[in-house]
């Protein structure tokens, strides 16, 4: 059990039956009488939602071990993501609905790190970013504005916002956190 005071991002943690990643906590000290309050964005590891919650300074939260196995991606059956352990060759099945957006970053034979909390498979972790194809854009614009943006749809199925001299063909690399546009690869 640890104090709200001392949520950071990454942890784990059980709150009213819920088990949540912590997304980002900020600590605010309280003045006088009144005590501290931690604001935590919280991601509910069972269904993916996001949720924003003050806790009390003192409040005591159960905190737990996340353990991290590098796994390979190997198919989608259906509503579920299918990952094997490359050493025991042992699969697990973790929901889409958990990874949301991100679910389309996967590819098969793709190496990511799954998370596991109580022995139970409950997210993945990318790498920082990836290079993706864009599948189709509109014809690139050559405009004096370099602030202008337009819908690429890329081969994982993603529509992001890219600039305007993207064309169809082109290898960009994606933040993976924010699904965002980060520059195009060249070569």
């Amino acid at each position: 059990m640890i104090p709200a005071s001392q949520l950071r991002p990454g942890m784990a943690i059980r709150y009213e039956g819920q088990l949540y990643k912590v997304i980002s906590a900020v600590y605010h000290p309280g003045q006088g009488q009144m005590g501290g309050v931690t604001h935590a964005h919280l991601k509910n590891l069972a269904t993916g939602a996001y949720w924003d919650h003050g806790f009390r300074a003192e409040e005591k939260l159960e905190d737990l071990p996340i353990e991290k196995v590098n796994m390979e991606f190997l198919y989608r059956d259906g509503d579920n993501l299918v990952f094997m352990n490359p050493e025991t060759f042992e699969q697990v099945e973790i929901p889409a609905s958990v990874l949301g957006r991100h679910a389309n970053l996967l590819t098969e034979q793709m190496q990511v790190a799954v998370e596991f909390v109580e022995e139970k498979p409950v997210n993945v972790e990318f790498p920082p970013y990836l290079e993706v194809r864009v599948e189709q854009t509109a014809p690139p614009a050559h405009t004096q504005q370099d602030n202008t943006w337009k819908e690429a749809t890329l081969e994982n199925g993603l529509i992001v916002m890219v600039p305007q001299f993207i064309k169809t063909g082109d290898v960009i690399r994606l933040d993976t956190e924010k699904l965002e546009y980060m520059d195009r690869v060249r070569g």
